[in-house]
């Protein structure tokens, strides 16, 4: 099936106003729901979590050696569509050049939960990240978001837009410190079934929460 022509995505795009729509989300619950109308929005989700899932297939059925090939080919699909959907190049190679340091770690531990070894601790990483900028009075929401909310340069400097990313900052630590916990129980159990589902689930909790904290930080500078 030919696949839609569609416009190189940028991090904007996602949260500009829905063509048709007349005005931009101004709610938290409005924005989620046009976040998630996007089917380009769903598309990427699956095709993040596509190398984990066949990896957690094909495992189950044969050896480890073959799982991480199937999940490597996979990976190639992957790019191929983004590239395809003209995606930006270096977003799409991320996705392999992650891919491949989870197979190494799978191929150097001998276990196919070696493949979730990195993405259970990233989730410390980014909490540290947070705290760090949280003491810094520059919460990483707002670090990251200014830019795409049209936020002023001087951001740390108004109390409203502030609180809106110290309480999106918060909550980002809550969300990954549930995650790395749940990962850490199940990757001590060498649950990859559940493990591909907690990665699975990250994308749309942090997608969900960029947006309500995009809407927020407009409605604050009004």
């Amino acid at each position: 099936m030919e696949l839609e022509q569609r416009r190189p995505v940028t991090p904007d795009a996602e949260y500009r106003t829905p063509p048709g729509s007349g005005r931009a989300p101004d709610s938290g619950w409005s924005a989620v729901a046009a976040v998630w109308s996007t089917p380009s929005r769903w598309i990427g989700i699956l095709a993040a979590v596509a190398p984990s899932v066949v990896l957690v297939v094909v495992a189950a059925a044969t050896e480890l050696g073959w799982a991480l090939l199937a999940a490597g080919v996979t990976s190639l699909i992957v790019l191929a569509l983004r590239l395809r959907r003209r995606e930006p190049l270096r977003a799409a190679l991320v996705g392999v050049l992650v891919v491949a340091a989870c197979a190494v770690v799978a191929a150097v531990t001998g276990e196919a939960r070696g493949f979730f070894l990195l993405p259970t601790l990233v989730p410390f990483v980014v909490i540290a990240v947070c705290l760090g900028s949280l003491v810094a009075r520059r919460p990483l929401t707002g670090l990251i978001l200014n830019r795409i909310t049209g936020g002023p340069a001087d951001w740390p400097r108004h109390r409203r837009l502030l609180r809106v990313h110290d309480r999106a900052t918060t909550a980002a630590i809550a969300i990954n410190a549930v995650n790395g916990a749940l990962q850490v129980i199940f990757y001590s159990r060498s649950d990859t079934a559940v493990l591909a589902v907690a990665h699975a689930a990250t994308g749309p909790l942090f997608a969900t929460l960029v947006a309500v904290t995009v809407v927020s930080a407009r409605k604050a500078m009004r």
